[in-house]
């Protein structure tokens, strides 16, 4: 399809980088039912690995089965399917070309606890080339000591990806040195935002973030500035804001299972705020196929006539 004035709009932010970077971040953005919009609702299906297989897929048992997901995001709309790399092998030949597959590079358990959280490098590059995907996914946790890692770990898999053409979605997840409820405050998340920018991810995507400055120098600014927290609209302009002026795309995590108004509420607000979408795994996947793609739809429909 012909770029739309917004999905050229988008694609003139990263003007560094090169002609496969930028047509696979337009086939993201020109995929599924949003496309054309600028916006995106992507599926996650990571939480096997991360969470372990009863608590991610027992609620809904045809989940076990690697082609379950990425049938779902092609029923649903969806602008693309991420996955780890032993369920991407599984179907990406199957499916090939009939969804942009993001490949999560990285991946953590929950078996161990350890005071430096960190996840492996599962995968490559290379493999996500093999498999045909449109991205790569990486995830960071900053606040963790082992940040820097991570962080270096990053600049060399975003230089290799654009050497193949790939743009790269980052999960900007803070945890570490700071409160529970530090890692999903205001201030927090706005900084991993920009971070994640600063290390070059082409999209974002953080936690929705909550009424709370956990830096104490950061809330002094946020006071003295009276940047507007009270809502969950003005807590998503301000992690947009922090994304480059909101010339980097930022998407928003589903979280944890929630009822299916309380989570199209917190869609709205997203909307509102002027995030550019969702990345909604458990929410979606853990409900009955029928109830799945209708939830999704209405994700979609909250963005597409957001403005």
């Amino acid at each position: 399809m012909a770029y739309t004035d917004r999905v050229k709009q988008i694609l003139s932010w990263y003007p560094s980088d090169n002609p496969g970077t930028l047509a696979n971040l337009a086939r993201l953005l020109n995929t599924g039912t949003l496309a054309g919009t600028g916006k995106l609702v992507i599926l996650p299906v990571d939480q096997g690995f991360e969470h372990g297989p009863a608590r991610s897929f027992a609620p809904n048992a045809a989940g076990y089965d690697p082609d379950y997901h990425i049938q779902l995001a092609i029923d649903s709309g969806c602008n693309a399917y991420a996955a780890p790399l032993g369920f991407l092998e599984a179907v990406a030949g199957k499916y090939m070309g009939e969804i942009p597959l993001v490949l999560k590079l990285n991946n953590s358990d929950t078996l161990a606890k350890t005071d430096y959280p960190i996840s492996a490098i599962t995968s490559t590059v290379r493999d996500a080339v093999r498999l045909g995907c449109t991205a790569v996914g990486y995830t960071i946790y900053p606040g963790s000591g082992a940040r820097n890692q991570m962080y270096e770990d990053l600049r060399e898999i975003i230089a290799e990806a654009k050497d193949y053409g790939l743009p790269t979605i980052v999960w900007a997840y803070a945890r570490g040195n700071m409160s529970k409820q530090g890692e999903t405050g205001i201030d927090v998340i706005s900084y991993a935002a920009q971070i994640s920018a600063q290390l070059g991810a082409h999209i974002i995507k953080v936690k929705p973030p909550q009424d709370f400055l956990e830096q104490a120098e950061a809330k002094k600014v946020y006071e003295q500035y009276k940047i507007p927290t009270a809502t969950m609209a003005d807590r998503i302009r301000d992690v947009v804001k922090s994304a480059f002026n909101g010339k980097r795309i930022v998407i928003f995590s589903g979280g944890e299972s929630k009822k299916t108004e309380d989570l199209l509420e917190e869609i709205r607000q997203i909307a509102a705020g002027g995030g550019f979408g969702s990345i909604m795994g458990r929410n979606a996947f853990q409900r009955p196929h029928a109830e799945s793609v209708k939830l999704l739809k209405d994700v979609m429909a909250i963005f597409k006539s957001a403005p």
